[in-house]
């Protein structure tokens, strides 16, 4: 409220970077008085809020206010200022509304009542302005919070949300954890207070206890694993790059380690993101508990596990069938070196009988299927199915493997595969055979090598502050006094747990990214041969190429962080040459082992009564402690001077031969693997190429693999309403171009009445050609940002037909036997409309980025062409077209077996006519809406293919809003009746309640640029569910 003292000043202040504004309200001055000073002048005045004031008051009073004086307040009525400081990054903050710790007091008191006594803080600008976040802390605890997680302390970065989704991860499992140590070191005498006492963190680090935090112990196991196989196998047993396969019981880890530990600083792990160094570990759900089933004429392993209880059929509780008991069947794994730790006294072996038996039923089951697609399929045996089963389960990790390896640029087949847990070297021969690598190295340790690896690892201490600014010789020299400031802090603080200055060895990293993108990358910096210090930019420009595939031009290149890592070298543990063993390794034993043409009565090698010089030629078992090596015929295994396995693969993956009259069963599956894992590979590609941030951050893309005659074969997990739409988009331009395709060519398009969905999805389409013979496509639909239009962003809310909506591009030949058709793109993208009267409709605001966007879509096409070749010089263009008609069938037979059986109509009679505004939906819409509603209604992990319409007719009455004329705006049709259209379906198979049935999409921009983006909202209850936030229900 304002003050009634009409003789007193009121003071307006607006503290700016460069310079202060003051506005005074004078008594008897209605204009009252403006002054404009320096926000910094040192050599005249301190404070230039203070010093505005002190002048004004002079004028006004006419009494002189010295500069060293206290300002006197009695002719104030009030001042009201906008204050800017200087933040940790260097940026200039504005604090328009202090900390209210009155308000937010009862708030937090509210939150203690119900229990709630662990707190996460999040403030927008707390990364480079902490003080708020601090005075929370302070209030928090002083209440009785026993935790509380600071975003600005855990992860002083710009982005808020995996910021705050940090802190949650932290508040919830810190007090955990600290709970778990406090009991754990109460055990001992002293409470441990003269044992050093270190825990992994999931940057490959220790820590000791009081540093030690929830957020960073995530992947604190399997970065055990990574330690392990880097400091005992690399340089030491190979030069080669390796790939780490942890596989478990229910899951498997695979990493990457070629010098140094390749850490992400973002990953998102069970649903949230976490903003900490880690090691770069992906996880696949499969492992020695995945489930097997058949299913709809193929086979399936995981992602459910049987657990550890009931567990597998072999461990006499009454589990189901996993891939444990497939390897029991085949004699990977042998009963007699495993413990005998199972039945009601926990003293019997492993049960084969009973594996055999539940084996003997799945492949009754599996034959009667066979016989009645084919009465002259003869009996898959026992044995033939679990190999089957375990041969679908190697592929299922291979996925990973691939996507880790060249999604970065790197060739899978120029790696080792480290293998180690339980189950791993039973399947290490295998894998490296269907990867085309040729040495695999099992530790000694394998079993238990996360655990060894701790004993492996250094003390990491690191420092990291948020900088922003242009990368220039100025802001280089900043960063680095910044950097020495958290060297002298990280070794500080490993000086403190007794580590010499000799011990410790640091690393410094600049967080840089190009200007107008969202993706940063962590430089490591070192001293040239020279003894140079490394020029980060271009070290940045040389991993940006690397990682997405081109460089920018012309683009400054911005500082975000500076980070530092201090380790405390430990020298513990290290591996020890041993001295050679001479004479023939010792045959404990023959045992059976199956293999893909029989049985073979396989030697049995104990590890430890093996040395260096010995040589096992496959196949052969060797018991390393408990986990069963498996060395597969054509292959080698040595043992080293370090007491480790080789094996050498001596000879990679031949041509397979399937019989094209039926499906075989096996292979149904591993080509569902390998056909999905190409669309995948492309949507990596894609995604790494691409410039845009809807591209690469909000991942609003689709690649998909189509047949000759366009229908969809499989596609990548991406955006469901492009992947059904597509299929129509790939047979609207077969039908327009007929024979006039070319090898070489490649199609763009983006028009609702040529199978598109809205105009900013660009579609870029290339056939697929075999010795001239047309036999597939492949198609990539990104979401640009721009593509013109009456606004900014390309989604305008008012708009009332196609071309307000920007460029419209029906056919048009991108590439043109091999040739870029830059002029005609631009001229389609900066021109949006023939028609002469719409003119002044703006074209493309950021052009270069669509023809970028362009090129990385035209990538992504062939690096699915490739791999379609590779797949076809494997099996043969007979089978994997085949096998591609096959994967529709079993698609479809998923579909009918929902369906009961039958058929479904979706009929959509009454739907109201084309509307005069922009919620129009094009028919692809629609379809793609029912495809992608059949698919969530079907419980078994099939692709989304043409195979799931088969059973399906879709009637749209033509001139309704969701078949509209070729002129009818559509922009929301694809972005809000889609989501209605999906509401009705499901409502109708009375799966879950309506969706609040659009996707929030806001846009922005002007005249330079235009951006996109859409908001969470809230999914419909379901039979076992609440309605519930969600992302964006259906997008």
């Amino acid at each position: 409220m304002g003050s009634v003292n009409e003789e007193r000043l009121r003071f307006c202040i607006d503290r700016g970077g460069t310079f202060t504004d003051v506005y005074a309200e004078i008594p008897g001055h209605p204009d009252g008085r403006v002054l404009k000073l320096l926000s910094v002048d040192p050599s005249n005045y301190d404070d230039a809020p203070v010093e505005g004031i002190r002048r004004i008051l002079e004028e006004y009073t006419g009494e002189k206010i010295p500069r060293t004086s206290k300002i006197p307040t009695d002719k104030i009525d009030w001042i009201r200022m906008a204050s800017v400081v200087k933040g940790v990054s260097g940026e200039l903050v504005r604090v328009v509304k202090p900390l209210d710790e009155k308000a937010l007091k009862p708030l937090l008191e509210g939150l203690l009542e119900k229990g709630i006594s662990c707190l996460a803080v999040v403030l927008l600008h707390s990364y480079t302005f902490p003080q708020h976040e601090i005075a929370v802390e302070k209030l928090a605890v002083s209440l009785g919070f026993r935790h509380v997680s600071l975003s600005s302390s855990l992860s002083p970065m710009v982005r808020a949300v995996p910021r705050g989704l940090t802190a949650s991860v932290d508040a919830y499992l810190t007090p955990v954890i600290k709970g778990y140590l406090s009991g754990f070191i109460s055990r001992f005498d002293d409470g441990l207070g003269k044992v050093n006492v270190l825990f992994m963190q999931s940057d490959g680090g220790l820590a000791p206890e009081s540093r030690f935090s929830g957020h960073k112990a995530v992947l604190s196991g399997p970065a055990g694993g990574v330690v392990g196989y880097s400091q005992t196998l690399f340089g030491l047993e190979t030069e080669k790059p390796l790939i780490g396969f942890d596989m478990g019981g229910t899951s498997t880890d695979v990493s990457r380690y070629a010098g140094i530990y390749e850490q992400v600083i973002e990953t998102q792990i069970a649903g949230a993101i976490i903003q900490a160094p880690q090691l770069d570990i992906n996880t696949v759900a499969a492992g020695g508990g995945s489930k097997l089933k058949f299913q709809f004429g193929a086979f399936r392993v995981g992602p459910e596990s049987v657990g550890a209880h009931p567990g597998p059929v072999c461990y006499r509780k009454g589990g189901e069938l996993a891939v444990t008991d497939a390897n029991l069947i085949l004699g990977f794994v042998i009963p007699d070196y495993f413990p005998s730790i199972f039945g009601p006294n926990e003293d019997q072996p492993l049960d084969i009988k009973a594996t055999r038996e539940e084996f003997e039923k799945l492949a009754k089951q599996i034959n009667s299927y066979r016989k009645s697609q084919d009465p002259s399929a003869k009996d898959m045996t026992v044995e033939d199915v679990a190999l089957g089963f375990v041969s679908v389960a190697n592929e299922t990790m291979c996925r990973p493997i691939r996507q880790l390896t060249e999604m970065k640029g790197h060739e899978t087949r120029n790696h080792a595969l480290a293998c180690f847990g339980g189950a791993g070297p039973q399947h290490a021969c295998a894998i490296a055979r269907s990867l085309g690598m040729k040495e695999v190295l099992i530790h000694k340790f394998c079993g238990i090598l996360s655990a060894y690896g701790m004993g492996l690892a250094d003390v990491v201490e690191e420092a990291q502050e948020p900088y922003s600014a242009v990368y220039g010789p100025e802001s280089v020299l900043e960063a680095s006094h910044r950097k020495d400031m958290l060297l002298k802090q990280v070794k500080q603080k490993l000086q403190a747990q007794g580590f010499r200055e000799a011990n410790i060895t640091t690393e410094t990293y600049l967080n840089l990214r190009y200007e107008g993108t969202d993706t940063s990358i962590m430089v490591r910096g070192h001293v040239n041969k020279d003894g140079s210090v490394c020029d980060y930019a271009v070290e940045f420009v040389k991993l940006f190429q690397q990682e997405y595939g081109f460089k920018l031009q012309n683009r400054n290149i911005l500082i975000c962080d500076v980070r530092v890592r201090g380790v405390g070298v430990t020298n513990i543990l290290k591996p020890q040459v041993l001295e050679p063993i001479s004479g023939s390794p010792r045959v404990e034993g023959h045992y059976k082992v199956y293999f893909g043409k029989g049985w073979h009565l396989a030697p049995l090698f104990k590890l430890e009564n093996l040395g260096p010089g010995h040589i096992i030629p496959g196949p052969a078992i060797i018991m390393n402690g408990n986990s069963t090596v498996i060395v597969e015929p054509n292959c080698k295994a040595i043992i080293t001077e370090y007491g480790n396995i080789k094996i050498e693969i001596e000879s990679n993956i031949s041509t397979v031969k399937i019989s094209e009259k039926v499906a075989d069963v096996v292979q149904l599956s591993i080509f569902n693997h390998r056909f999905m894992g190409i669309a995948e590979q492309m949507g990596r590609t894609l995604q790494r190429t691409s410039i845009s941030t809807n591209i690469k951050e909000r991942l609003d893309f689709s690649c998909a693999l189509f047949s000759p005659d366009g229908g969809l074969v499989a596609n990548a997990p991406h955006v469901p309403v492009h992947l059904g739409a597509m299929s129509s988009t790939v047979r609207w331009q077969l039908n327009y171009w007929g024979k006039n395709l070319n090898e070489g060519d490649v199609l763009v398009t983006n028009h609702p009445c040529a199978g598109g969905s809205h105009l900013p999805d660009i579609t870029v389409i290339t056939p697929v050609f075999d010795k001239g013979k047309l036999v597939f496509f492949v198609a990539s639909r990104g979401h640009h940002a721009e593509i013109g239009g009456i606004t900014p962003g390309s989604m305008p809310p008012f708009s009332k037909s196609i071309w307000e909506e920007g460029a419209a591009i029906k056919a048009f030949k991108l590439v043109e036997r091999g040739v870029f058709q830059e002029e005609g793109i631009i001229k389609l993208l900066k021109f949006p409309c023939s028609d002469e009267s719409a003119r002044k409709i703006p074209g493309s605001r950021r052009l270069q980025d669509n023809l970028s966007d362009l090129h990385a879509q035209v990538a992504a096409n062939q690096r699915g062409i490739s791999l379609i070749k590779e797949l076809i010089e494997q099996y043969g263009l007979d089978t994997v077209q085949a096998y591609m008609t096959y994967v529709q069938l079993n698609a479809e037979a998923a579909v009918r077996e929902m369906l009961k059986g039958g058929e479904a109509i979706f009929d959509f009679s009454g739907t109201s006519p084309e509307v005069y505004g922009n919620w129009n939906a094009p028919e692809a819409v629609t379809a793609a809406s029912v495809i992608y509603c059949l698919r969530c209604l079907v419980d078994v992990d099939i692709p989304l293919n043409q195979g799931c319409l088969a059973p399906v007719k879709i009637y749209i009455p033509p001139g309704s809003f969701l078949s509209p004329s070729e002129k009818a705006a559509v922009v929301g049709g694809n972005v809000l009746t889609s989501q209605r259209v999906t509401d009705v379906v499901l409502t109708a198979f009375q799966a879950c309640a309506c969706s609040q049935g659009c996707m929030n999409n806001l846009t922005f921009g002007d005249n330079t640029f235009g951006y996109y983006e859409t908001i969470g909202g809230g999914s419909g209850a379901g039979p076992s569910w609440g309605d519930e936030w969600s992302p964006v229900p259906y997008d």
